[in-house]
């Protein structure tokens, strides 16, 4: 059992280490925390007179002063002056003849005195206070949740700072800047028609096979590209013009000759200034004129519209040409609104 001052045993053992540095112990690698504990109970009152100046370790040596003079300590002792009371006594009743055959020196006394002492050092109360002294006691619930909120705090600091280096604020802000116009309503819907298109005039064709693995637990599997030597024939360029026509370059070109957003110039002179270089609602107004005349109507124009390419186009298309229609729509209805918004 560690009979160490109260005041180390209330230390941790990052405490007690530094504590050791400073004052000069060297003994405490490689040994347990109540062995530290002794080891510099027992350096420190060794070497009093040096270090008992210091301000660091006057609560030690307060609370050794007052572990020297407790209740045990004084029983302990009285009771070891009382049995080299008896002995000294007996040692003066002995008569002259008894001390001839009696040894000379104290060597029959000694062990006797040093058992005495032993067995009252060992009582059980003596054990159970140093016992009760080594057991380290838990910290109170208020410690407890100040760490808590401690580490909480900083963990809450550290994702802050990483989720404003990483960017994705800006990012956020840059990408829905970008998104929040009628151009990019536009594009993407013309992006979802060439997408559909896509499968229909570059047919996928067979390329490799994934083998299986059997670590993943996955089957084979066949990747398919798209058949590029299609760009040589008529078979892609013949659907793929007449949908240009229809839907990008006529209504392009008739936006920018009907542009219905211009401005008169504040300057003096007589220009005029244009919102859009290309009016939107005009371009989704003529693409949905020519959708529903020659995807709906199936009016060929004297010849120059291949019914094939027509049907080819329907098929390939998200819905048909109504599918067309309902993009063109909401195309006018973005257009409208922001129009309305700026007024």
């Amino acid at each position: 059992m560690s009979g160490a001052s109260s005041w180390l045993q209330k230390m941790r053992k990052g405490e007690l280490v530094e504590l050791c540095e400073s004052v000069g112990y060297k003994d405490y690698e490689g040994q347990k925390k109540t062995d530290i504990e002794a080891g510099l109970d027992e350096y420190l009152t060794k070497n009093a007179a040096q270090h008992s100046s210091d301000p660091r370790l006057a609560q030690f040596y307060k609370t050794r002063g007052r572990g020297d003079s407790s209740p045990v300590k004084r029983e302990a002792a009285s009771a070891l002056s009382d049995a080299e009371t008896k002995v000294k006594q007996v040692r003066r009743r002995v008569t002259k003849a008894a001390e001839d055959f009696l040894p000379t020196d104290d060597s029959e006394i000694e062990p006797a005195t040093t058992r005495a002492r032993t067995a009252l050092t060992r009582t059980p109360r003596a054990s159970a206070l140093a016992f009760a002294s080594s057991v380290p006691l838990p910290p109170s619930p208020a410690v407890v949740a100040d760490a808590i909120d401690r580490r909480t705090q900083a963990l809450r600091t550290r994702v802050s700072k990483a989720y404003k280096q990483s960017g994705l604020t800006e990012t956020a802000e840059a990408t829905r800047e970008t998104l929040s116009t009628v151009v990019a309503v536009q594009v993407l819907i013309f992006a979802f028609e060439l997408y559909n298109l896509r499968k229909e005039l570059l047919a996928d064709r067979y390329a490799f096979t994934i083998p299986s693995i059997a670590l993943l637990g996955t089957g084979p599997y066949d990747v398919e590209i798209p058949d590029l030597f299609l760009l040589l024939t008529s078979s892609f360029w013949g659907p793929a013009t007449l949908w240009a026509f229809t839907s990008f370059i006529v209504p392009l070109v008739t936006a920018y000759f009907f542009n219905l957003t211009a401005k008169p110039s504040r300057t003096r002179s007589h220009s005029t200034h244009f919102t859009y270089a290309f009016d939107p609602l005009t371009f989704s107004i003529v693409k949905a004129l020519l959708t529903f005349v020659v995807y709906g109507q199936d009016v060929t124009f004297g010849g120059l519209v291949d019914l094939e390419y027509v049907a080819r186009i329907n098929s390939a298309l998200y819905g048909g040409w109504q599918g067309v229609l309902v993009g063109t729509g909401i195309g006018s209805l973005v257009t409208v609104y922001e129009a309305v918004l700026k007024k």
